[in-house]
């Protein structure tokens, strides 16, 4: 087995109605007991934790079914408990993993899963996508003004296209559905293409 398929054991945190990308750091509140027992396993072994989304934001109490296969590996940065109960902790996504199952564990979810390695692309190519998606996603951010200014500060600075892609589809009012699939692309290529597409729809719709 190569080194950039090693399958680790680690906890896992259900989203609901959230993706969290790769390159992508966001304070999340977390309420349910598996869940914040799931951040204090990562937190006292000092491992990371897989970020996956629920099918169903609804769903209270999700088994391994309701939950994508495809998540994000975070670091936690961290964490801090409200008097209500829940937790407030700040995550950075580091890289896309795939969840092969699910390891039995009363207290919270715990994994087993790979982490899948970016593929690398024709760097003319790429070069030329990475160009046109930062100028749609600049007409974006002119017609779409609740984007940042700092996030296109950013975007302008990034030149690999597998992070170019990550940054960007975080900022852009799209269904869990549509993000979920752009995560579930490990090409850069083709993710820049799809987000490309995307963003050209929504542009229309602005």
């Amino acid at each position: 087995m190569s080194e950039s398929t090693k399958v680790q054991q680690l906890p896992l945190l259900p989203l609901r109605d959230l993706i969290i990308f790769p390159h992508m750091m966001m304070p999340l509140f977390v309420g349910r007991d598996k869940s914040i027992n799931a951040l204090e396993e990562a937190m006292s072994k000092q491992t990371d934790i897989v970020l996956a989304a629920q099918k169903d934001a609804k769903t209270n109490n999700p088994e391994p079914k309701d939950i994508y296969q495809i998540g994000t590996i975070a670091t936690i940065i961290q964490l801090l408990r409200i008097p209500d109960g829940t937790v407030k902790v700040l995550v950075e996504g580091k890289r896309r993993v795939r969840i092969k199952n699910f390891i039995p564990n009363e207290n919270f979810f715990q994994v087993q899963c790979e982490e899948i390695p970016e593929e690398a692309d024709s760097p003319v190519e790429a070069a030329a996508l990475v160009r046109s998606v930062k100028t749609t996603f600049e007409t974006y951010v002119k017609l779409n003004k609740r984007i940042p200014p700092e996030i296109l500060m950013r975007v302008s600075t990034i030149e690999s296209p597998g992070e170019l892609a990550d940054i960007i589809v975080a900022q852009l009012n799209l269904k869990l559905e549509d993000k979920q699939k752009v995560l579930e692309i490990s090409d850069p290529s083709k993710r820049l293409e799809h987000l490309l597409n995307l963003m050209t729809g929504e542009i229309e719709i602005l």
